[in-house]
């Protein structure tokens, strides 16, 4: 890396570089950004309705009248966010962009998408089998997650089968219904907890944390023992009671964690803002009568944000498994499938369902050790030392 390419490239951006230089990191984000394509384009991957089919020599797509509007943004998100990586604009503009595409998925879904409320699923596969559509292309998976699959009789608890019309490639739960479809689905519940209750709990920690450490002084002495109170709250003892009270929802489970979870962000802005806040260039903000917004957030911020990272990809891994134990014990969300709760479902019975345990605690295992292998990276990345002995030891 030259001068040139570094000239105007801020800390955390040079921190990203180097932590994604290396293998371990790379797979790690390889695999979210593959559950991040499978929560987001879930309703066309698995799904009972087919994606296409032709009928008297018109083109219809049945699948579109089962999205709802939650769908439409999160596919809308993903594409956009696609588009503007390469982009060489700033990330505050890309932050608008998103948040304008949001907003205007929101309005065509409310518009346009009105899915019913009682569906019944096989009505597609017995207009298959009596030759109503000259042809049909059928999702990746052709179950829904609630598809309970009655017209195939009882298929409660079937091992993985590979063949036939009915194959289920990762087998069937305890209602009957297909173990892949609901793994695919509940990659969302899994990724929304960890992004946005690390979302909430970056938020709350980066505004206090950087205030204590800009001002320093009794607003820091406030702010610490605020900081310490929230370190003293038992997170699990209190969303086993907001469960208890306002129910099991998945929202609650968000909003709980990150609210609790923002005391250690808070530290490290803090620590970092003391030393920065001394700099020159920070100074010469000052002295230029630049509003404190503008000090903290465009030219502090970006400098100090680096460990911030770190703890945030800890944080993520560490959301998704306090959910995934919280399914495991029965209090998870009720709306959406999730690893967890299946998970559950494998010792249940009296027979051990082998299924029910590889496949939902595998994805658990992948998705926190990936999180894991991209916060090592920017550890190392963020402590030249520990780079450095890592290259003594290799």
């Amino acid at each position: 890396m030259t001068k040139r390419q570094t000239i105007g490239e801020s800390y955390s951006k040079q921190i990203l570089r180097t932590a994604f230089s290396g293998w371990g990191a790379r797979i790690g984000l390889t695999w979210v950004l593959f559950l991040a394509f499978i929560a987001c384009f879930a309703p066309l991957i698995a799904n009972s309705a087919p994606l296409l089919v032709s009928q008297g020599g018109e083109l219809f797509m049945p699948v579109i009248r089962f999205l709802t509007v939650q769908d439409l943004v999160l596919m809308a998100l993903f594409i956009m966010l696609l588009l503007l990586w390469w982009l060489p604009i700033s990330v505050a503009t890309k932050f608008w962009i998103m948040a304008g595409v949001c907003a205007v998925s929101i309005v065509v879904g409310l518009s346009f998408l009105s899915p019913p409320k009682l569906i019944i699923y096989e009505q597609f596969r017995e207009q298959v089998a009596a030759g109503v559509y000259d042809w049909v292309v059928m999702p990746v998976i052709p179950y829904s997650p609630s598809d309970y699959l009655r017209d195939f009789g009882d298929t409660a608890l079937q091992a993985p089968s590979y063949q036939g019309v009915a194959a289920h490639y990762m087998g069937t739960d305890s209602v009957g219904s297909d173990v892949a479809s609901r793994m695919v689905h509940a990659s969302r519940v899994a990724l929304s907890i960890g992004f946005i209750a690390t979302g909430i709990a970056i938020f709350i920690g980066v505004i206090i944390g950087g205030q204590m450490g800009y001002f320093a002084g009794r607003f820091d002495m406030l702010g610490m023992r605020l900081v310490e109170i929230f370190e003293a709250i038992p997170v699990l003892f209190l969303l086993l009671a907001f469960v208890a009270f306002f129910g099991r929802s998945v929202y609650i489970i968000m909003v709980i964690i990150g609210v609790t979870g923002w005391s250690g962000y808070a530290r490290y802005v803090r620590a970092e803002f003391l030393k920065l806040r001394k700099q020159d260039y920070v100074q010469a903000a000052v002295a230029s009568g630049l509003p404190l917004r503008s000090i903290l957030f465009r030219h502090m911020l970006p400098n100090g944000v680096a460990p911030v990272l770190v703890v945030a990809s800890f944080g993520v891994a560490s959301a998704i498994l306090t959910e995934a134990m919280l399914s495991f014990l029965g209090l998870g969300p009720v709306e959406a499938p999730s690893w967890g709760g299946m998970l559950n479902e494998a010792v249940k019975s009296s027979v051990f369902n082998w299924w029910m345990a590889a496949f939902p605690g595998g994805a658990i295992f992948l998705t926190v050790f990936g999180y894991n292998l991209m916060g090592e990276a920017l550890r190392d990345a963020v402590d030249p030392q520990l780079a450095s002995k890592a290259g003594v030891v290799s």
